[in-house]
């Protein structure tokens, strides 16, 4: 487990790369999330910084992280990633781990009546479009005012982190259930 002292934190929330994820770190910095669920974990990296971090700057607060991921199902044409079993290796001893294999929107269907709400909700720009269109029903089943939600823009668009407001994750969702209903 990393030791994140304080230049470990003034690097990542300044001079770390990708650049993109620096206002993560500033913001579970300044924002500690004790439920965190991330849809898209990729090579896990970004998850293992920011528990990393936390886990230094909070001790012994009781994490709960939800990595929802294809894991082993990524296709030729997916960004690169971890397998299942790396994804527990690397993340025990960080937080309470919860790993679902799958597409996005079948794992948050199945998951999002028993999950309850979460601090910090991230959105990777690696999930497929399609599943992740279906997903903001069941977002916003997970959150509240208080749920701070990030999503990353296409990395062809620079791959930014920006917040989602509460009222925009309602109007996704209520056009995800029109277009069910139509």
């Amino acid at each position: 487990m990393a030791h994140y002292g304080l230049f470990r934190r003034l690097w990542l929330t300044r001079f770390s790369q990708p650049a993109r994820e620096r206002p993560l770190y500033r913001h579970i910095l300044r924002k500690p999330p004790r439920r965190i669920i991330e849809l898209g974990v990729g090579t896990l990296g970004r998850a293992e910084r920011m528990l990393g971090l936390l886990r230094s700057a909070h001790p012994g607060t009781d994490l709960h992280y939800v990595g929802l991921d294809r894991f082993e199902g990524r296709l030729p044409e997916d960004p690169p990633g971890v397998t299942l079993k790396q994804a527990h290796q690397r993340l025990h001893g960080l937080a309470r781990v919860q790993l679902v294999p799958g597409n996005v929107d079948t794992s948050l269907s199945r998951l999002c009546n028993h999950l309850g709400a979460f601090d910090l909700v991230l959105i990777s720009a690696d999930n497929d479009p399609r599943y992740l269109d279906r997903c903001w029903f069941f977002i916003q089943r997970i959150v509240t005012v208080q749920t701070a939600i990030f999503a990353e823009s296409s990395v062809g668009s620079g791959g930014e982190w920006s917040p989602v407001p509460k009222a925009r994750v309602d109007e996704l969702a209520s056009k995800t259930v029109l277009r069910r209903a139509a």
